[in-house]
């Protein structure tokens, strides 16, 4: 392959979505991060081949968003801009259509990245309401609508579909996405206290990240109000056991053990990379971050598909002749702090690995201190769309930190994929 280098990386802050749509829509977080980001370059954003950008819930109003963003970064109309969805790892995707197109000559120098409002994701009237109005469109007569409106029950039509949990919803299996993590909860024997232990850790994780100064890829971004927004505000400097305990369970409320507080945030954000090819390094005199070697996407039963990590990394790892061990740090997209322990559990159980893997045993176990080291979603957010390419962007800052060589980035997505790639640096 042809090497595929990572220029440079910009976020937004990750906002919790708090109560109702939060202070910017996607399109917004995108334009701004992007926006510093492309001011830092030595080429002008008309320079690029395109603008890819992966977006799991875009607005009504924000269709094919990445079209919408790259003119409003000044990309001109020669410059296409284009959008793709791949749940979870639609950041990851995006890298991945961009590394594809630069394999084959096509593209140079591509901006690549996600992005998901998910605090705006709408509520929608049931089919039913919906159609009470289609009816209600064809009648002619006063009298006819008048009578309609007797039909019209207000408990039963007018209850309010809430469709970010729709989307969180696994269509072919009917599973909350929370619920398929209790499946691994269950498999793999996991309790509430390691689930907790876990999410605490997150949080410390990403406060001593935080007061060190290892998030320099956010930007702040300014609302309308002029209002900045400079730090992920889902990190809590409280989060304790004690505070754990006191949650219930949300998604298996009389035998589960996930809460909201061991889970990945409802958030908003956006994540960027620039990514090149060797011609484009030279030609641009630039210094890159790294380069991504190897990408690998996996299926998996959708009712355990927290495992994808597992499935799409083991893949990377038996073509390169690596061991778990052989990696000097991992991101692991914490969907759910039991989706994470389940991911290390299955890596490290002989049967797992021998039945849903084709090894002759079990691969290992990861060191705890090669993993999210600054922390995850659950205490960062989880912006869907934009996840993906914050912990490629995240783990090449990790890696150029620790002077340490490779690391791979990996996410579990709903529907049962899974999603890897291998970073290198030049240290």
């Amino acid at each position: 392959m042809k090497p595929i280098y990572v220029v440079d990386g910009a976020r937004t802050p990750f906002l919790k979505a708090q109560k109702g749509p939060g202070p910017f829509a996607a399109s917004d977080l995108a334009t701004q991060a992007g926006r510093a980001l492309l001011l830092r370059q030595p080429f002008s954003p008309a320079d690029l081949d395109e603008v890819i950008l992966g977006c799991a819930a875009p607005s009504p109003d924000e269709t094919n968003i990445g079209r919408m963003v790259a003119l409003r970064l000044g990309c001109g109309n020669k410059v296409p801009g284009w959008t793709v969805m791949r749940n979870c790892a639609s950041g990851m995707q995006a890298i991945d259509s961009a590394i594809a197109n630069i394999q084959c000559g096509r593209s140079e120098l591509v901006l690549a990245g996600g992005v998901d409002a998910l605090s705006r994701a709408p509520l929608l009237y049931s089919d039913a309401m919906v159609r009470w109005f289609a009816s209600m469109m064809s009648m002619r007569s006063a009298g006819q609508k008048a009578q309609h409106f007797t039909k019209l029950r207000p408990a039963a039509l007018l209850t309010p579909v809430i469709g970010l949990m729709k989307g969180l919803t696994d269509p072919v299996v009917g599973l909350l996405m929370g619920q398929t993590a209790e499946n691994l909860a269950w498999k793999f024997g996991i309790d509430r206290q390691q689930m907790d232990e876990f999410a605490v850790r997150s949080h410390q994780r990403a406060l001593a990240a935080r007061a060190a100064g290892h998030f320099g890829e956010i930007v702040p971004v300014v609302d309308n109000h002029g209002k900045i927004y400079a730090e992920d505000d889902g990190v809590r400097a409280d989060a304790s056991m004690a505070g754990m305990a006191k949650l219930k369970p949300f998604f298996d409320k009389k035998y589960g053990n996930i809460t909201a507080a061991n889970s990945s945030q409802i958030t908003d954000g956006a994540a960027w990379v620039l990514l090149a090819s060797a011609e484009a390094v030279e030609k641009w005199n630039l210094n890159p971050l790294g380069k991504i070697v190897d990408s690998q996407w996996s299926g998996l039963d959708p009712a355990q598909m927290g495992l994808g990590p597992v499935h799409a990394s083991t893949p990377i790892l038996q073509r390169h002749n690596l061991s778990l061990a052989d990696v000097d740090y991992w991101e692991l997209n914490e969907a759910f702090a039991a989706q994470v322990l389940g991911c290390q559990a299955a890596w490290a159980s002989d049967e797992y690995c021998r039945e849903q893997l084709d090894l002759p045993g079990a691969l290992g176990s990861v060191d705890d201190s090669k993993l999210n080291i600054d922390g995850g979603a659950v205490s960062i957010g989880h912006p869907v769309g934009a996840s993906g390419a914050r912990i490629v962007l995240h783990l090449l800052h990790v890696l150029r930190r620790n002077k340490a060589r490779r690391g791979i980035a990996t996410i579990c997505i709903g529907g049962g994929l899974g999603g890897a790639m291998l970073l290198e640096t030049e240290n």
